[in-house]
């Protein structure tokens, strides 16, 4: 198969970037209708944490691994299609539930969904730019999910105001079926390796063998944990950021929804493409900065959620949101192409549903629900504040996250070396 164009990776990227933007959209939509849920379902914080973190990860880090080992044999445009199909359908199908289980395993279908995005998407992209230039695809492609956050913020607190929160599931859940024909009919598969040498393209190897070759990596696995703590910030406090907004500083409705899409998306994309780019210039002198980026801005983001979550000046606590949300979100385009950097083409869609695991059992499944069982316990002592306290603990664990991504940098340079002699070892030469 002849390689796709310019041209085409770009449209392709694109294409990719909308469908982890819908992703996005489906997934963190609930974040903004949460209080209305709640009030209509007579819900504790701790089941919000539940409903938009840990049911939703549970079977997205399950099914992630399995459908990444069949996108790494097979074709990856398709398994996309197919995710984006069934996660947007179930998201138009929580908007029917009439009951709390209901809409748990809904979200679970979601999740089910979702798995068969990222990894395949990342796989494709590396294989559309070469490695000088694959942390700003990334990051670009990463930036989706906070345009998705974005649109999700805007979309769910204006239609939930004005239809309800039913009607904003069955809005942005629908476009996406239709989406996902259209990806399929005009996205084109790259071919493996385009950007690698022939031995490196044509090395398959076995599942065992893929584990076995990640195992061996500690920057991989630094890095994970790494990304997964700082997520753990994300998820554990973003989720609660619109409820924390309502609560402690009386907003609402549509007002809500601009305010998190803008200091929520539109921060976090500007992080994410920033972090791309500058990893990529700084890293041609040393890679070890595509780690050293994300210690650096996790470091200045600790201090600055001080303000944000104990002061009662609103402007001040809305600056200090945003510049807190451009700093947590600079890792996952360097991040993934660190990790791509090290596995030959036909293990990048495993390595990173591997990564991903790691990233979302921690940051997904555990920070929304650790953040809603601690706002529970608080409630019970300090009211209205406990929320507040709750996510500052949060923060203060997730900021260990630094730590993962400064010991990672430390061993890069031992695990490159790894890499290449593994694969010249196999007769693939370096990847």
């Amino acid at each position: 198969m002849p390689a796709p164009g310019a041209g085409a990776a770009r449209y392709a990227l694109g294409m990719l970037t909308i469908a982890y933007g819908l992703n996005f959209v489906d997934r963190q939509i609930l974040v903004i209708l949460q209080e209305s849920i709640k009030a209509d379902m007579g819900l504790a914080d701790w089941q919000l944490g539940l409903l938009s973190g840990f049911a939703f990860a549970a079977i997205y880090v399950t099914a992630g691994i399995p459908i990444a080992w069949w996108a790494d044999r097979g074709n990856r445009r398709n398994v996309i299609a197919l995710a984006v199909a069934v996660w947007s359908g179930l998201t138009a199908l929580s908007g029917l539930a009439q009951s709390y289980p209901q809409l748990l395993l809904a979200r679970v279908g979601v999740g089910l969904g979702e798995a068969g995005g990222s990894p395949p998407a990342h796989a494709m992209i590396s294989d559309s730019y070469p490695p000088a230039r694959r942390a700003t695809a990334l990051a670009i492609y990463s930036a989706g999910l906070h345009g998705g956050i974005f649109a999700g913020f805007v979309l769910g607190g204006v239609i939930d105001e004005y239809f309800g929160w039913r009607a904003a599931f069955l809005v942005v859940g629908l476009p996406g079926v239709l989406f996902a024909l259209l990806f399929r009919l005009t996205v084109e598969e790259p071919p493996r390796g385009r950007f690698e040498s022939a031995q490196a393209a044509a090395y398959r190897p076995g599942l065992r063998e893929t584990l076995a070759l990640l195992s061996g990596f500690r920057c991989f696995w630094w890095i994970a944990a790494g990304a997964g703590l700082t997520s753990f910030v994300g998820y554990g406090v973003g989720n609660f950021v619109p409820s924390f907004l309502v609560r402690s500083h009386g907003l609402g409705g549509s007002e809500l929804g601009l305010v998190m899409a803008f200091g929520g998306g539109g921060a976090g994309l500007v992080g994410t493409l920033l972090s791309g780019r500058i990893a990529d210039h700084l890293g041609v002198r040393d890679r070890r900065w595509y780690l050293w980026v994300p210690a650096l801005a996790g470091l200045a983001a600790l201090p600055i959620s001080l303000p944000f979550l104990l002061l009662d000046d609103t402007r001040i606590v809305l600056m200090a949101m945003v510049l807190a949300t451009v700093l947590i979100n600079t890792y996952l385009g360097p991040g993934i192409a660190i990790v791509h950097g090290l596995v030959p083409p036909a293990m990048r869609a495993l390595s990173s549903a591997v990564f991903f695991f790691v990233l979302n059992l921690i940051g997904l499944g555990l920070g929304p629900l650790t953040a809603g069982l601690l706002s529970d316990r608080f409630t019970a002592s300090h009211g209205e504040d406990g929320l507040r306290y709750a996510l500052l603990v949060v923060s203060a664990i997730g900021s260990l996250g630094v730590l993962c991504f400064v010991q990672a940098a430390r061993q890069l340079p031992r695990d490159l070396e790894t890499s290449e002699r593994v694969l010249a070892s196999a007769g693939a030469g370096p990847a």
